[in-house]
C-alpha cells in the first residue's frame, strides 16, 4: 500500500497552468509528473470554483 502524498498550493497552481495556459492535457501532465488523474481533475475543479 502506498502512502498518500500532499502538494502545496504553488505546485498545484503550476500543474493547473501547464494545463490551462500551456495547453497540455491532464493525462499528459499526470504522466510527466507522476500524478494520479483524479487528483489533478479535483484540483482543477476546485480552482475553477474559486475563480467563478
Amino acid at each position: 500500500m502506498s502512502t498518500r502524498r500532499s502538494f502545496d498550493a504553488e505546485f498545484k497552481l503550476q500543474i493547473i497552468r501547464m494545463i490551462r495556459e500551456d495547453g497540455l492535457s491532464v493525462t499528459q501532465v499526470c504522466r510527466e509528473q507522476g500524478l494520479v488523474d483524479s487528483a489533478v481533475r479535483r484540483s482543477l475543479a476546485q480552482y475553477d470554483a474559486e475563480q467563478a
